[in-house]
């Protein structure tokens, strides 16, 4: 059995660039797709956050119009009812990562609110990075790549193939234009090989021990090749 940690966003807002909040969270699929999926397998999961808050779900992401229908809604609900780690998150400053096999990383807008500018998971990141172990992170998750910098100054995804959130889709969601920056103009910017897929389809990408997803879509194919890195 292996050990996996869930790294998930602490903040309900994301601050546009008018100053209004716009309120979020966790997009829910990304956490409980992936979730079942490990704990299937056997193995287990622990939550870390900043500060040790329980994290927020976007409710959003609880629609049925986001779960192809009220069923697939309905379903997700009843995953993060079950997923009882989420209610008793440990510290993210605190973690050990020797002590965990695995690090995953879900999205939603939080990211871009917290996870970015978080030295804490920065530093995480770039141990995960440079331990070899599996690390996957999906949709607006890859926002917390942002703050992994290494000894050098410079970011230490520079040069990775990676994916993440479009912008395509998140002027297809409604956001774009009121975002005060967009995540795919960032990891580019800071050196990053960032591939895309068709809007909303699933895509993901793999680059040494780093394992990226587009979108929601893309969580159920991350999980399965985050447990084929596993064994």
């Amino acid at each position: 059995m292996a050990k996996i940690l869930f790294v998930v966003s602490g903040a309900d807002r994301w601050t546009l660039a008018d100053g209004t909040a716009h309120p979020t969270g966790f997009w829910a699929e990304e956490a409980v797709v992936p979730y079942r999926a490990f704990t299937d397998a056997g193995h287990e999961v622990v939550v870390a956050t900043p500060g040790g808050v329980v994290p927020t779900v976007d409710r959003g992401s609880l629609a049925p119009e986001v779960n192809g229908g009220q069923e697939g809604a309905d379903e997700v609900t009843a995953g993060l009812e079950a997923f009882e780690e989420l209610r008793r998150p440990v510290a993210l400053e605190d973690v050990d990562l020797d002590a965990y096999d695995a690090v995953f990383y879900p999205g939603g807008h939080g990211p871009m609110e917290d996870l970015a500018v978080d030295p804490a998971s920065g530093r995480l990141l770039a141990r995960a990075l440079a331990s070899g172990k599996p690390l996957g992170v999906v949709c607006h998750g890859p926002a917390a790549l942002l703050a992994a910098t290494g000894p050098d100054g410079g970011n230490v995804f520079a040069g990775y193939r990676l994916t993440g959130f479009t912008n395509a889709e998140e002027a297809q969601a409604g956001l774009a234009d009121k975002a005060e920056w967009l995540l795919q103009d960032r990891l580019v910017a800071l050196g990053a090989d960032f591939q895309e897929g068709e809007p909303w389809a699933p895509f993901i990408i793999t680059d040494r021990n780093l394992i990226t997803g587009q979108n929601p879509a893309s969580s159920a194919p991350l999980a399965t090749e985050l447990l084929n890195r596993l064994g």
